[in-house]
């Protein structure tokens, strides 16, 4: 029998290929390098998903697991859905009696995620050795998934302000793919207005040293998903995206890839789940409807089969 409480990680709402690779990447590594914690992953909020959050949760019941500590692969909140996750965690535990689970909340900009979305970027940009005027006349357009809950659209606005803060940007814009203001096009809108005056500080630091004016190269705007893996967002992005590039020739517009499998995701997933594992209260809860935290704890939502109405 299983004693450690397993780790089960739980991604939304895709039925894509590429997406459920990605998650059985992240499995394989938390596997390798916590080869005593019981872990798989699956998706909910998506029919006829390849990878679906029950069979994973079938998984580590076979393996011994009683208790589950569910992390979500979600940057911000999901809004109103169809399903939440407690919700989709509670159908799949109550086939099995005994099993409790316990739901963290949403990663959100933890600092390490942040640090992952700036390699992306400087990929996009080419990678190697930057200089500081690299990034002076760039500015990111940070995409979120879009909600029709304000405050879950308020989250990507605050991640896109710590992306900011101290990375020498010009600027850092917010869109959303599907149910919020500003979309993609009006996001990319507003980077170009704002950056015909961007460049120039960079400008005059460059002429101070020499350049004249007409050498100074041009402003590009990065856009840079805020999710974890690829999948049918991405590919709406990235047709938003190309459809605004081709009717404004003069921009030069660049693609950054999702955060995916990164070593600093798994670092944030293993640290959620040995937080929730340090407070072994937090299995004793009730169930709830949000997994959010309150204040600066981070308290989960306690499942079981009883409670999700199955089998007692």
């Amino acid at each position: 029998m299983t004693i450690r409480p397993a780790l089960l990680i739980a991604g939304h709402g895709t039925r894509h290929e590429g997406a459920a690779d990605a998650l059985r990447a992240l499995v394989r590594v938390l596997g390798e390098q916590h080869p005593e914690v019981p872990v798989a992953g699956g998706f909910f909020g998506a029919p006829a998903s390849p990878l679906p959050l029950s069979g994973a949760v079938d998984a580590l019941v076979a393996q011994g697991a009683t208790r589950l500590v569910v992390v979500p692969l979600l940057m911000a909140p999901t809004g109103p859905i169809r399903e939440t996750l407690p919700e989709a965690v509670a159908r799949a535990v109550a086939a099995h009696p005994g099993v409790r689970a316990v739901c963290e909340p949403e990663l959100g900009p933890d600092p390490r995620l942040l640090a992952a979305l700036e390699r992306r970027l400087d990929e996009a940009l080419g990678g190697g050795a930057r200089r500081p005027e690299d990034r002076d006349r760039t500015t990111v357009l940070l995409v979120g998934r879009g909600a029709a809950d304000p405050h879950a659209n308020a989250e990507v606005v605050r991640a896109a302000r710590l992306l900011w803060e101290g990375r020498g940007f010009a600027g850092v814009e917010t869109a959303f793919v599907t149910l919020a203001a500003p979309d993609v096009p009006a996001g990319l809108d507003r980077c170009r207005v704002l950056a015909a005056a961007a460049p120039q500080q960079g400008q005059r630091q460059r002429q101070g040293q020499g350049q004249e004016q007409g050498q100074e190269q041009g402003h590009r705007i990065v856009v840079l998903p805020y999710f974890f893996f690829a999948g049918d967002l991405l590919e709406r992005l990235r047709m938003q995206t190309e459809g605004w590039a081709a009717a404004h020739p003069g921009a030069e517009v660049l693609g950054a890839e999702p955060i995916g499998a990164a070593a600093e995701l798994a670092e944030v997933v293993v640290a959620r789940y040995r937080a929730a594992v340090a407070d072994g209260a937090a299995f004793a809860g009730q169930a709830t409807e949000d997994a959010r935290p309150t204040g600066d704890a981070l308290p989960g939502t306690a499942l079981s089969a009883t409670s999700a109405g199955g089998p007692a």
